[in-house]
Parts: structure tokens; C-alpha cells; sequence
């Protein structure tokens, strides 16, 4: 059993679950109100399962490539754990057990789910992952929708801060994707994977990284500017978009794997505490 739960990428997994919860929170703190449980429940597991599956079976497309690359070799299916046929099925069923589930919190959840699902197995981890070095740039939109289908599940509409919510995870992907790449850009080069690191170099990464690291905090900007949010928001989107933009700029000034780390780790925590911050924010305004 710990196979099949490793094949579901549980660290990306619980991420994905901490934006889907974010965005069902601030929206019910826009809402003043909190869904039932049974929503609540039906919207965390179905998306669990729904992001778990399109992670299996990406699994199983890349399990030559997990048998070469060090960071990888020890999963499910390159170790021998499993063998390919259970894998399929595995991802194919938890994928489908997820969509009723996601469609009893409303019919809207359950479309982005299975748009973010094909998005990520089939334009990201079929095509884009082997011809193009803007693979994360494009393909990381799939891990963009969970805090916008939070939303959603709440207001049942598509509005200006469902956006802003896809957007800031969609901009925070290039920066934190590319610190890992950079630090594991062997493992990529040795089954001809084309990371921008391998393709272009660690400059137009590194350079890359912080273009982005700027976009992005500018994108967190927007709900001030909009007035969607308030001061205790501006609270921590500030301090905490110094803090990012600061350890970017380290990493372009010295080109160092220790920054690039620095920068893995930081903007895993980032991503969470922003989006707390929101959620505080919209519980709090009147």
C-alpha cells in the first residue's frame, strides 16, 4: 500500500490540498460563510485522488526515465515495487473515483479537475516534458488550478480573484521549479530531458528565475490594487515578496547552488504563508 501512496506524489500532493483549501477558505471568508463538511471533505479527497492519478500515471510514462535519473530511481516502479500494468490501473482508477466526488461539490469543480488532469498528463507529461525547454513555464498551468477550484467551490463562478489565485501559482512555479532544476540538472542531462538548465544554460535559468520572481510578486500585488484585499493581507504579501525577490537576486549575483536551494526551500513555505495570509485577510474584513 505505501507504493500505490508514493506513486501519488504525497509532498506535491499536500501542496496542491493546502491551495485548494486556501482558496475554499478565503472565499468563504469573502462569503461569510463556511461549506458543509461533506463539501469540504468531498473537495480535499476528490482532489487528492484527482491530482494523485494524473501523478501515477505520469509515473508510468516516465519509468525508463526514473531508472536513469538518481533523484528517482528508488520509486515504485523504477525499484521494482510494482510493475507497470498496476500503475495504469491504479492512476486510471483513482482518477475516476475522484470525478463524482468533485462533481457533488458542483459541476464547474469537476470540469477544471478533469481540464487540469488532461492538461498535466497529456500537454505537460507526453509532450511539452520532451520538446520544449518551456516544459515548466507552460505545463506548470495544471498546478495552477487548485486554489482557483477552491474558489469555485465556494462562489460556483470563475471571477477576478479565482485569476489572481492562478496566476500567482502559476508565476510561482518557473522561480521554485527552476531552483530544482538547477540543483539536479545532471540527473536531466543523462536522459536528455530539455530543462531550460540543459537547453540554455544556468545564466538564462538563473536569469529566468528572477524575471519571474518578479512577475510574481507583482501579480501579488493585484488584490491591493483592486482593493480584493486589505492591509493585513499587504501584511504579509510585502515582507514576504521582499524576502523571495532578495534570495532570487543573491542567486543571480552569484550563481551558486546554495542560493538556488535557498530558494527551493523558501518558496515552498511562501506559497503557503501568502495564501494564509489571504485567507486571515478575507475572515477578518467587514
Amino acid at each position: 500500500m505505501i507504493s500505490y501512496f508514493e506513486l501519488t506524489k504525497p509532498k506535491i500532493g499536500l501542496l496542491l490540498m493546502i491551495s485548494t483549501a486556501a482558496g475554499m477558505l478565503a472565499a468563504s471568508g469573502e462569503i461569510r460563510a463556511l461549506p458543509p463538511l461533506s463539501v469540504s471533505l468531498a473537495l480535499l479527497i476528490g482532489g487528492y485522488l484527482c491530482s494523485g492519478g494524473a501523478g501515477a500515471f505520469n509515473c508510468y510514462l516516465d519509468r525508463e526515465l526514473d531508472t536513469v535519473m538518481k533523484r528517482t530511481r528508488n520509486r515504485p516502479l523504477p525499484s521494482g515495487k510494482l510493475t507497470p500494468t498496476r500503475v495504469l490501473i491504479f492512476s486510471l482508477v483513482i482518477s475516476v473515483i475522484s470525478i463524482p466526488m468533485l462533481w457533488y461539490v458542483n459541476p464547474l469543480v469537476a470540469y477544471l479537475s478533469v481540464v487540469a488532469w488532461v492538461y498535466y498528463v497529456v500537454l505537460y507529461s507526453i509532450y511539452l516534458k520532451r520538446r520544449s525547454d518551456q516544459n515548466i513555464v507552460i505545463g506548470g498551468a495544471a498546478g495552477a488550478f487548485p486554489p482557483l477550484i477552491g474558489w469555485v467551490a465556494i462562489t460556483g463562478n470563475i471571477d477576478a480573484m479565482a485569476i489572481i489565485l492562478f496566476l500567482i501559482v502559476f508565476f510561482w512555479t518557473p522561480p521554485h521549479a527552476y531552483a530544482l532544476m538547477l540543483i539536479v540538472k545532471e540527473d536531466y542531462e543523462k536522459v536528455n530531458i530539455p530543462m531550460l538548465p540543459v537547453v540554455r544554460g544556468e545564466q538564462v535559468t538563473i536569469r529566468h528565475s528572477l524575471i519571474y520572481s518578479l512577475i510574481l510578486i507583482g501579480v501579488t500585488f493585484i488584490p491591493l490594487t483592486m482593493q480584493l484585499a486589505s492591509n493585513i493581507y499587504a501584511a504579509f504579501s510585502i515582507p514576504l515578496g521582499i524576502v523571495f525577490v532578495y534570495i532570487a537576486v543573491k542567486l543571480y549575483m552569484t550563481a551558486e547552488n546554495v542560493w538556488a536551494l535557498r530558494l527551493f526551500k523558501y518558496s515552498t513555505y511562501y506559497l503557503g504563508i501568502l495564501f494564509l495570509g489571504l485567507v486571515i485577510d478575507k475572515a477578518l474584513i467587514v
